[in-house]
């Protein structure tokens, strides 16, 4: 028998439940994984307050894992039993022991990139792969805004936009986060409790604004964002750690300068097995080769999930973190 984290109901992070389970076996088109590592991901906090409906009760949280397949599907033929996977997928049920999940929902760790890594990568490092490389393609010269730049997105996004040789702007919230974005590529901190961030972007662009902001914290910085970009830039909104936005006139984007917004989901833009390959690819050359190092700050025992979440949510934590299993 194995164990993981239950969600009989929604509410504060006290609502997890470390219980025995039974994992079953997988179908045909399904694997069986022992984790090694789960990662811990803003998401996870949506799913058990209720920003994000669950799909049913009782629920196991998480969406982003590694281990070893422990069993496989008749008609497998991604992966076989002893193969090192990671993966970043719904359905939820990271918080586990073990899980069953689809065959063509994971992909094979490379020998250089160990298990952590793996698990704290895959979620955070694919988000950024479809920011950056997708949702707006950043290039050589471009100037960016990345709120939470500390963050486990942040810090990744960091340095990948610097090996792309964009110069990036990032919010954080002490000198402690602002010299840890720093050392991951950030070439200007800006402490938001401190510094209207509107004003500093203005002066750093020389007037100009930037063409892309990527957003994660929704209602406390929404509306300053769209008063960052140049014309025709892209308000990227993909996270509301804050809240929620509410709604508001889309004759604010042609007032602003004919601004994008958009509001994606990594779900979307993996949806596609072949799509999910090749951006895991891509984001697993960049780590092996060292453009990106993949910081996990904090490591917690899956049972103490619920003191993990605490932590998230007060925002003590910074990076990656990990549950080690």
């Amino acid at each position: 028998m194995a164990k993981a984290m239950k969600v009989y109901n929604n509410g504060d992070a006290d609502v997890m439940k470390w219980e025995v389970v039974d994992v079953g076996s997988p179908a045909a088109n399904e694997i069986l994984i022992r984790h090694s590592a789960v990662g811990l991901n803003f998401i996870d906090v949506y799913f058990r307050k209720g920003v994000y409906p669950p799909p049913f009760f009782p629920f196991t949280p998480g969406l982003e894992g590694a281990g070893t397949v422990e069993q496989v599907g008749a008609e497998v033929s991604e992966v076989s039993v002893g193969d090192r996977v990671a993966y970043a997928s719904p359905p939820l049920g990271a918080y586990a022991e073990k899980r069953i999940i689809a065959a063509d929902r994971v992909i094979r760790i490379p020998d250089e990139i160990d298990d952590t890594t793996a698990a704290a990568m895959m979620l955070q490092g694919l988000t950024v792969q479809y920011l950056l490389r997708q949702t707006f393609r950043v290039k050589a010269g471009d100037t960016i805004l990345f709120h939470a730049a500390a963050g486990g997105v942040g810090l990744i996004a960091c340095q990948w936009a610097k090996h792309l040789g964009a110069t990036v702007i990032g919010t954080v919230g002490n000198e402690q986060k602002a010299e840890i974005a720093r050392r991951h590529g950030c070439d200007h901190p800006i402490l938001y409790n401190q510094e209207d961030f509107v004003e500093r972007v203005r002066d750093i662009t020389n007037g100009k604004g930037v063409p892309v902001v990527y957003d994660s914290v929704g209602a406390t910085t929404f509306d300053k964002s769209l008063d960052c970009l140049q014309p025709k830039g892209y308000m990227v909104s993909f996270g509301q750690s804050s809240g929620g936005v509410e709604s508001f006139n889309p004759v604010v984007l042609s007032v602003k300068g004919s601004l994008y917004l958009t509001r994606p989901t990594l779900m979307t833009y993996t949806a596609d097995p072949a799509d999910l390959v090749e951006m895991a690819d891509e984001l697993c050359s960049m780590v092996v080769s060292g453009a990106i190092k993949i910081p996990v700050k904090q490591r917690y025992a899956l049972s103490d999930a619920v003191q993990a979440h605490k932590d998230l949510e007060s925002r003590k934590t910074h990076g990656s973190t990990v549950f080690e299993v």
